[in-house]
This record gives C-alpha cells, sequence and structure tokens, in this order.
C-alpha cells in the first residue's frame, strides 16, 4: 500500500464563492513535481440560485486565470492575470465571449505553505486550500486544515473574507483519464457570521450570515503530483439585513491547463526587425512604443492600425494560444485616468486585430496606468516612451 508524503503544503485557490486551483504536490515517498511552469485555471460551473426560496434561474460561469509562478528566497510569487464570464438565465447555461478584462491579483507562497496576499481584489478567493500533512499517509487517513475564502456572491464588488475548516481523506488510489492518480476528498462547512463570531470588518456590511456544506473530489496526478480536476458540489445561503436570503445549489468543475507550446525563436525572428520584442516570464512580449493615439484618448491617428497588420499575420498562426494585451502611460499625477486610459487603449488595440481576423476570445484586456514605467517621467522622451501598448503570447 503505497504511502502519500507532502513536499509542498498548499497551492489551491478560488475565485469569488467558487473553486479554482493551483497544482498541488502530493509526492510518493522522494518524489518531487518538476512542473513549475506557467498554467491556466479554468472553472466551469452550474449553480441554482433560490431568493428567498423562489427558484430564479441557473448561474452559468467560467473563470479563467493565468497565472506566472516566479521562484524566490523562501517560496514561490505568483502573479495572476484572473477574468470571469458569467450570465444567469432561467434554467438555461450561458457563458459570454468577447474581450475579457484582466483582474490583476498578486500572491506567495512560501516553503511552509504561509499564503500571503500582495495584491487583494478578491481574487483568489480560496487561500491555503487544499493543504496536506507532512507526514506519511495511506488510504482511509484523515487531516484537517484552516483556509480562508473570500466571497462575493451578489457580484457587488465587496468581498468578505471568512475561515473555513477542511476535512481531507486520502480515499484510494485510481486510474483517471488513462492516468494513475491518488484520490481524495475534502469536506467543509460555511459559517460566518455574529452568532459564529466571525465577521470581517472590512467585508459587505449588508452579509449578516452565511451557511452551508462543500463535499469535492481531488484527482491528483501520480505522475506530476498536480491536482488534474476538482468536483465540488455545493449549497450554501447567505443571509442579508434586508431580509433576502439567497442560496445557491449545484456543482463546479475545475481543472488546470497549461498552454500550447509554441516556436519562440522562429516568431521572435518574424517580429524583430519592425517591432521591440522580448522574452518574459509569461512568454514573447511585443512592445508597441510607436503607436499613436489622438491626445487623451484611445482612438488610433489615421493609419497608425497598418502597424498591427504584421502582428495579426503572425498571431493568426497561432489559433490555440491566447493574448495578454496591456496598455500603459506616462505618470500626470491622474492615476484613476491613467488606469482608464491604458485599458481603453488596450482594448481598442485588440478591436483593430480582431478587425484583422482574430477571434476576440483569445484576448486578455490589461490597463496597467503608469504603475509600470520603462523611462524616466521627468523628460518629453521619457513619458513618450512609457506611452506603450505590449501584446504577449502568453505560454
Amino acid at each position: 500500500m503505497m504511502k502519500l508524503k507532502s513536499k509542498i503544503l498548499m497551492l489551491f485557490t478560488a475565485l469569488n464563492c467558487l473553486c479554482v486551483f493551483f497544482p498541488s504536490v502530493l509526492s510518493a515517498v522522494d518524489f518531487t513535481s518538476s512542473e513549475n511552469r506557467n498554467y491556466t485555471l479554468v472553472e466551469r460551473t452550474d449553480l441554482r440560485r433560490y431568493d428567498n426560496g423562489k427558484y430564479i434561474g441557473l448561474m452559468s460561469r467560467e473563470i479563467k486565470a493565468f497565472i506566472v509562478p516566479e521562484k524566490t528566497d523562501g517560496g514561490f510569487l505568483y502573479d495572476g492575470s484572473f477574468y470571469v464570464n458569467q450570465d444567469t438565465r432561467r434554467g438555461v447555461s450561458f457563458l459570454k465571449g468577447g474581450i475579457h478584462e484582466a483582474i490583476p491579483s498578486e500572491f506567495s507562497i512560501s516553503d511552509d505553505g504561509h499564503f500571503r496576499m500582495i495584491e487583494d481584489r478578491g481574487y483568489p478567493s480560496f487561500r491555503s486550500f487544499p493543504s496536506f500533512p507532512q507526514k506519511d499517509i495511506k488510504p482511509g487517513d484523515s487531516w484537517e486544515a484552516e483556509a480562508e475564502r473570500a466571497i462575493d456572491p451578489l457580484n457587488k464588488g465587496i468581498f468578505t473574507r471568512m475561515p473555513m475548516y477542511v476535512q481531507y481523506t486520502y480515499l484510494r488510489d485510481e486510474v483517471y483519464n488513462e492516468q494513475e492518480v491518488y484520490l481524495l476528498s475534502a469536506k467543509w462547512a460555511t459559517r460566518y457570521g455574529s452568532a459564529t463570531k466571525y465577521v470581517d470588518q472590512y467585508g459587505d456590511e449588508s452579509l449578516i450570515s452565511a451557511s452551508g456544506n462543500h463535499s469535492a473530489t481531488i484527482y491528483v496526478s501520480k505522475t506530476t503530483g498536480n491536482a488534474l480536476v476538482v468536483r465540488d458540489y455545493v449549497e450554501e445561503t447567505y443571509s442579508y439585513s434586508d431580509g433576502n436570503k439567497i442560496t445557491f445549489k449545484g456543482t463546479i468543475s475545475l481543472f488546470t491547463e497549461y498552454p500550447p507550446t509554441v516556436n519562440e525563436d522562429e516568431i521572435i525572428a518574424q517580429f524583430a526587425k519592425d517591432f521591440d520584442v522580448q522574452k518574459t516570464s509569461a512568454g514573447i512580449m511585443l512592445s508597441l512604443s510607436d503607436l499613436k493615439f489622438k491626445p487623451d484618448s484611445a482612438e488610433l491617428l489615421e493609419g497608425e492600425s497598418q502597424k498591427l497588420v504584421k502582428i495579426a499575420d503572425v498571431l493568426k498562426k497561432l489559433p490555440q494560444s491566447q493574448f495578454l494585451v496591456e496598455g500603459h502611460t506616462a505618470d500626470t499625477g491622474n492615476e484613476k485616468g491613467e488606469m482608464t486610459l491604458s485599458l481603453e487603449r488596450a482594448c481598442s488595440v485588440i478591436n483593430e486585430l480582431v478587425k484583422l481576423g482574430i477571434p476576440e476570445v483569445n484576448f486578455i484586456c490589461k490597463g496597467s496606468g503608469a504603475s509600470k514605467p520603462v523611462a524616466d517621467n521627468s523628460s518629453p522622451e521619457g513619458k513618450a516612451k512609457n506611452r506603450r501598448v505590449e501584446i504577449t503570447i502568453l505560454e
């Protein structure tokens, strides 16, 4: 009977009140995982919503996040771009397509499993989940661990954090999709509110209490130590100060995907003569600092779209890839305005590339304002360099 031993305590997370995960390492005795590459988290969920006991409709949601891990002294730093497709219709599952606006997230996980948010906009929402014991275990063994959860059930943009206490069980060994796996279960109860002594003073003041249960199965690859899939069965009720009670019931399916492999040298060679191109931790990046927009506008000057034709011709050859388009501005002292303009300019570039034949679902749009300068803002030349749009082929 094979024993398991954890080398990394946790790397699992979820979005909103729904799970999405990071690859976790469960190892057989001395086995260690080599999968420290960029990856995409995918969550597909179907939850039935009831308002005060009345069925409202099926909430269909797909959440993705492109995650770039970086090894640091004592752990890993994670840079993520999250985005959500969602709609609710009575009895109908419907996912919107189109251009996705990135929600940035940055967090770290130390070698001893400590999770710390650096840029917290509610994503990821499950933190320190799952966790594995630092001892050998065998089928039938159970253990418990604490985690934290950030929720926003009504999509107000206000996230409430609550503790969670998870009981895990190593069920048995199985074969899943022709791969040998460890099968685990995870169960926890949702408990929040003054009656439970858990209240987030920075959360949604109108959320009075929350209760419910989660029951998940986790398939962990014996070969890589990565979680292949999680299936979570959910029933939760949220009570608000206006007297409304919102209940969700249903299932969540979670996957890890890896970007397709591309020929980096070939792509760089195609761009090198005309663009500033470089390899980054996220993938091959083009920096377009000479793309001209109307002053304080996201509208390209006449003729500027022609500069995107060659880029589009190359990107069309990568139909399975995803492209992050990130806008940047010079520092003018108007942080909010800079962020808005940078996002609008990135989306404007995407719209032009879509006109040139690239599906809009392949793009993630991100605005970073003046937060990532590449030159000194004290000179006109430096400001000109900082006004740029970057296109990264995520890999």
